[in-house]
């Protein structure tokens, strides 16, 4: 029979139990639905993660933290822990060439320590407020939008200057989305924990790509519509996913001179009201990632020099937060697949129940066609191409509700990253399934062609 005959009559059978084949096929339209629509929240999920990892540095960058935890080889040396040191930024200068804009940082965070910025009658409270050197920018993938970044005279000369994030502009000066206007305060004069520092720079707004298209859809909008005093909105509290965490941390930073850090706030913040030198750490780029491990290696054998042999410190590099994120992609994207191939393995038995009643129903048919020359092959390739037609229409419609499921899931729940709909994804649910059709239709095609064809007649 040729085989196009048999995918008309495969469709003709579909449609003369158009409800009984419906019901056949709900597993495959769920495990082929369920399988991309996953696929595309995984896919979402990657492409945030890795636009923070972007926006935290890249895998280059390398913190060395102080480590109060000694090993325990090294206990007895807890008092003489000497702490991250000038003199070690200097030393990681001279003797880690693999190594380059190493930069000092003193850092207090907002929700360890009580951080106050004011501005006339109104206060913001940041999340972190760094002291540090202009090489911050690069480390951190910061970018000046007004003004300037304080330079290396600034941080000499211990000047009062900073620079701010567009959060705390919006806090101190008012919200664009509020005002209907946006203000640039450079010049203005802040106050942190009372001590008066002048803005010379802000921050552009850090936002998700989802964020800045949104955006610029509003912006389109307003033109095309334009409303009375209406303005374009300048959101920027949004995000509450791992991306949108990081760029939420550097809208609301503070930077300033590490001179200036030392001299204001920890002047008299050590033992015995002591000034405390210590840094919180200190952050470079490694010249090639390929040599990272080489990189660390003479980073701790000069600090190993510098501490006199003692490990009071630890390396964080993104290369962790990477290895972290493709094994968070992994583990969601195999829950997917086994959510899937339940789904897809109970359609494949539903494909199964229904040829073989589909056979019991033809065996009178199955006999003719064997009494006329048809050969056992012949019977088994079609009752195959039958199976398969049942799954690649299946396919087929999943495929379509996993396109509205995905939309449904963007319109009403929506998330930090849109679920991203991929041509690979859609194939491999789509083979899938009409593997699973395959694999069902084995057994009944092998009962139908062993049928000998005087008994099939004589059946009733």
């Amino acid at each position: 029979m040729n085989p196009w005959d048999t995918i008309y009559l495969g469709i003709k059978e579909i449609w003369a139990h158009k409800f009984r084949s419906m019901l056949t096929m709900l597993g495959i339209i769920l495990g082929v639905s369920s399988l991309v629509a996953m696929s595309a929240l995984v896919k979402g999920m990657e492409n945030g993660m890795k636009e923070a990892l972007v926006a935290m540095g890249g895998l280059e960058k390398v913190r060395v933290e102080f480590q109060d935890d000694l090993p325990a080889y090294q206990k007895h040396l807890t008092d003489q822990a000497p702490g991250l040191l000038m003199k070690d930024v200097f030393a990681l200068q001279a003797g880690a060439p693999l190594v380059e804009n190493i930069t000092p940082i003193v850092e207090q965070h907002g929700y360890r320590t009580r951080i106050n910025v004011t501005y006339q009658n109104k206060r913001a409270r940041p999340w972190r407020l760094y002291g540090t050197w202009p090489g911050i920018l690069e480390l951190e993938d910061h970018r000046v939008r007004h003004g300037r970044m304080f330079t290396e005279l600034d941080n000499e000369m211990a000047r009062s200057v900073c620079v701010i994030g567009v959060e705390l502009r919006n806090d101190l000066f008012g919200d664009p989305e509020k005002t209907g206007e946006e203000i640039i305060p450079i010049g203005k004069t802040i106050r942190i924990n009372g001590q008066p520092f002048t803005i010379i720079g802000m921050f552009e707004h850090y936002m998700t790509e989802k964020e800045r298209k949104e955006l610029e859809l509003e912006r389109l909008r307003a033109l095309e519509n334009p409303q009375p005093g209406g303005v374009v909105r300048d959101k920027g509290r949004k995000g509450s996913g791992p991306s949108g965490y990081v760029f939420r941390l550097k809208n609301n930073s503070i930077f300033i001179p590490l001179q200036t850090m030392m001299i204001q706030f920890r002047a008299a913040a050590g033992l015995d009201e002591t000034a405390d030198p210590r840094l919180s750490g200190i952050y470079m780029k490694v010249r090639d990632i390929n040599v990272l491990e080489t990189a660390l290696q003479q980073i701790r054998n000069v600090l190993l020099v510098s501490h006199g042999g003692i490990e009071d410190w630890s390396f964080r590099t993104e290369e962790d937060l990477a290895d972290g994120i493709q094994l968070t992609i992994k583990n969601f994207r195999m829950s997917g697949v086994i959510i899937a191939a339940i789904a897809l393995v109970v359609g494949g038995i539903g494909i199964m129940n229904i040829m073989l009643a589909s056979i019991s129903e033809r065996i009178r048919e199955i006999g003719i066609r064997k009494a006329v020359g048809a050969t056992n092959a012949d019977v088994f390739v079609q009752i195959i191409i039958e199976s398969l037609v049942i799954a690649v229409v299946g396919g087929l419609l999943g495929l379509a509700v996993s396109v509205m499921l995905v939309n449904s899931i963007t319109a009403f729940t929506p998330t930090e990253n849109d679920p991203v709909v991929t041509v690979e994804a859609m194939l491999f649910a789509f083979s899938c399934s009409a593997m699973v059709g395959i694999v069902a239709g084995m057994i009944p095609a092998l009962k139908a062609s062993k049928l000998h064809p005087i008994q099939a007649l004589k059946y009733d």
